[in-house]
C-alpha cells in the first residue's frame, strides 16, 4: 500500500522546524515553522509564437528583467551618443504612411535594442538618458497636437525600457499617457494590438489588474476580428489574460483560457509540439493551486510525454517535468509514488548534466524530497540526502562558504526530529559560526540558527543558556524588524516556553503571550490557524492565575477555531 501523507499542521509551538533551500544572509531572517510540503514551480522556456507581417509581438519581460523578446519599435539612434540625432525623423508624420509601416517598426526596434544593450552592459545611466530624451521628444509631439499610434508605440517602447530598469513608478506614469492616446484610436490602427498586449502586461506588473484585463480584451478583439477565433495569433494575448485572471482570483476563467490556448496550439503545431509546454505548465500549476491535484496530473504528464518524445527519456527536461508530477502526487497524498518520482527526476537531471549539481533549482528539488521523506517518517533517507547536499556545497563552493550555514541548519533539524539533540547542537554551532563570520553578530540573519540552537539547548535541559540566546535573538529582531513584527513574535513564543520551565512569574509570561497573540492576529488574521496554540497557552496561564472571567471568552474563541480547523489540526 502506498504511504499516505500525514495531515498538515500549523502552529508556532517551540521546537517546530523548517528545511531551507537557501539562507540569504543579508535579508530578513526566515521564520521557523512546521514542516510544510511545498510545490515549487520551475521555469519553463516560453516558445515564441511566429507572427505575420505587422503582427509580430513583443513578449513583455517581467518587472526588473533586462530582456524583452520579440519585434520592438523605436527610432534610429546614432551609435556614438544616447541622445536623439534626428528628432524630425523620430515621429515624422510623412514617413509613417501605411507603405512605410515596416520602416517605423524598424526604427522602434533600433531604439529598443539600443536601450536593451545599454542595460545589459551595465550602462544604466546612459539607458535612462536615452529613454528620457525620447520621452521629451514624444511630449513635444503631443504638445504640438499629434496623438496617434506612433506616439503610443514609442511610449510603449520607452515604458518597456523602464520596466527593464525596474522603475515601475515611471511605467505607471507612461501608461496613463498611453491610455489617453489609445482610447481615441480605432481598432484598425497598425500594431495597436501589440501595444495593447504590452500595456496589459505592464498594468499587471504594477498591480492594476482591471486595466490589464481591459487591455488584453481589446487586443483579443482586434486579433479575433482580423484572423478569427481559432488563429495562432490569439495565443499571446490569451496567455497574458489568463495569467492576470489567475492572479486576480479568477482561476476558473483562467483555466478555461489555458485550455483554449492548448486547443489552438494543438491544431497549429500538433499534440506533441514543444510550444504546448508553456500553457500546459500554466494550467497544471493553476489547478494545483486550486487544490485540484487530480485535474493537474494530466497537463504535467503530457509535458513529460512531450519532452520524452522530442528528446528521449534521459533528457534533463524530462527530469524537470517529472518533478512537477511528483508535486501532484504529493498533493494527492501518494507519498511513495512522489518519492519515487523525485528520485527518478534527480537521477535523470544529474545523469544528463542538464544543470550543475550545486544549482539552486537542483538543491530546491532535493530539499523538497527531504521534507517529504521526513514527513512520512523516513528520516534516515532524508538525512542521507541532506548530507549529500552538504558534500556538494563544500565541493563546489568551499568549506567556509556562507551557504553552508543552511546545510548545517537542515542537518541539525533532521537530527532534532530524531531527538539526537547533541549532534543538532554541534551542527547549529557550526552554522552560527559561519553566519557570524559572514555578516557580524548583530545581523538579523544570525537569529535563525541562534533560535534553533536555543530550542535544541532547551531540549537538552540547558534552559539558562537557551534563555540567554533567545533574549539575544529578541533584541536583534526588535531592532531589525520592530517590536510588533512576526519574527519578534516567534522569538517571544520561544522565550515563554523556556521561561515557563525556569519558573518565571506567570503574570509576566501571560503578558508575553498576549503580545504574541496580538502580533499573530495582525500578521495572520483574527481567525487564523496559527492562533490555536497561542490561545491555549494564554488560557493555561489565566487558569493558573485564577482569572476565570478573562478565560471564558478566549475559550469560546478557541472552540470556534478548533471546529474550523478540525480536519487539519492534530491535538
Amino acid at each position: 500500500m502506498a504511504a499516505r501523507l500525514p495531515p498538515p499542521t500549523s502552529s508556532n509551538r517551540m521546537g517546530t522546524v523548517s528545511f531551507l533551500p537557501n539562507l540569504t544572509l543579508s535579508s530578513r531572517c526566515s521564520l521557523c515553522f512546521p514542516i510544510h510540503l511545498q510545490y515549487p514551480s520551475y521555469d519553463v522556456k516560453l516558445y515564441r509564437v511566429p507572427m505575420a507581417h505587422l503582427r509580430s509581438l513583443l513578449t513583455c519581460a517581467k518587472a526588473r528583467s533586462a530582456i524583452v523578446h520579440g519585434t520592438a519599435v523605436g527610432n534610429a539612434i546614432g551609435s556614438t551618443s544616447p541622445l536623439i540625432q534626428r528628432p524630425d525623423l523620430f515621429l515624422d508624420r510623412s514617413s509613417h504612411a501605411s507603405n512605410n509601416a515596416d520602416d517605423f517598426e524598424k526604427q522602434l526596434q533600433e531604439l529598443f535594442d539600443e536601450v536593451k544593450t545599454l542595460i545589459s552592459t551595465g550602462k544604466m545611466t546612459d539607458a535612462i538618458d536615452l529613454l528620457q530624451a525620447n520621452y521629451h521628444a514624444v511630449k513635444e509631439q503631443l504638445g504640438s497636437g499629434f496623438s496617434g499610434i506612433e506616439e503610443a508605440a514609442t511610449l510603449d517602447i520607452i515604458a518597456l525600457g523602464y520596466m527593464a530598469i525596474g522603475d515601475l513608478k515611471m511605467v505607471g506614469s507612461l501608461l496613463k499617457v498611453m491610455s489617453k492616446i489609445i482610447d481615441s484610436l480605432d481598432d484598425d490602427e497598425m500594431i495597436l494590438d501589440s501595444v495593447l498586449i504590452h500595456m496589459g502586461s505592464m498594468y499587471s506588473a504594477i498591480g492594476n489588474f482591471r486595466k490589464s484585463i481591459s487591455m488584453y480584451e481589446r487586443a483579443l478583439k482586434i486579433v479575433d476580428n482580423v484572423y478569427g477565433k481559432h488563429d495562432i495569433f490569439l495565443v499571446t494575448p490569451l496567455l497574458g489574460l489568463a495569467k492576470v485572471l489567475g492572479s486576480n482570483g479568477k482561476a476558473s476563467e483562467a483555466a478555461d483560457i489555458y485550455k483554449r490556448v492548448i486547443t489552438i496550439m494543438e491544431s497549429s503545431y500538433g499534440a506533441d509540439s514543444a510550444n504546448l509546454i508553456l500553457p500546459l505548465s500554466c494550467l497544471g500549476n493553476l489547478l494545483l493551486g486550486q487544490g485540484k491535484a487530480d485535474d493537474a496530473e494530466n497537463p504535467f504528464s503530457r509535458i513529460v510525454s512531450i519532452y520524452t518524445t522530442l528528446h528521449g527519456e534521459k533528457d534533463g527536461r524530462v527530469g524537470m517535468a517529472l518533478c512537477s508530477v511528483a508535486n501532484v502526487k504529493c498533493a494527492q497524498g501518494d507519498a511513495d509514488e512522489a518519492i519515487h518520482l523525485y528520485r527518478k527526476a534527480l537521477d535523470v537531471i544529474k545523469d544528463s548534466g542538464y544543470m550543475a549539481l550545486d544549482d539552486n533549482v537542483m538543491e530546491k528539488m532535493r530539499i523538497d524530497l527531504v521534507e517529504l521523506l521526513h514527513a512520512v517518517g523516513r528520516s534516515d533517507e532524508g538525512r542521507e540526502l541532506l548530507e549529500e547536499c552538504l558534500v556538494i556545497t563544500q565541493k563546489y563552493k568551499g568549506k567556509d562558504h556562507p551557504s553552508l550555514a543552511t546545510q548545517f541548519i537542515n542537518l541539525a533539524t533532521s537530527y532534532s526530529l530524531s531527538k539526537n539533540y547533541a549532534e543538532a547542537e554541534r551542527l547549529l554551532r557550526m552554522s552560527l559560526r559561519i553566519v557570524m563570520k559572514s555578516v557580524g553578530p548583530d545581523d538579523p540573519s544570525v537569529t535563525f540558527p541562534m533560535l534553533q540552537l536555543a530550542v535544541t539547548l532547551s531540549n537538552l535541559r540547558r534552559d539558562k543558556e537557551a534563555e540567554r540566546l533567545t533574549v539575544d535573538v529578541l533584541r536583534i529582531r526588535e531592532a531589525a524588524f520592530g517590536k510588533e513584527s512576526a519574527p519578534v513574535g516567534e522569538a517571544l513564543d520561544c522565550l515563554v516556553s523556556i521561561q515557563t520551565r525556569l519558573g518565571e512569574d506567570d503574570d509576566k509570561l501571560l503578558d508575553l503571550m498576549k503580545r504574541v497573540l496580538a502580533i499573530q492576529e495582525r500578521e495572520f488574521g483574527y481567525e487564523s490557524e496559527e492562533l490555536l496554540t497561542t490561545l491555549k497557552k494564554i488560557i493555561y496561564y489565566l487558569d493558573k492565575l485564577g482569572r476565570k472571567q478573562e478565560k471564558m471568552p478566549l475559550q469560546r474563541r478557541l472552540s470556534v477555531l478548533r471546529e474550523k480547523y478540525k480536519h487539519t489540526v492534530q491535538y
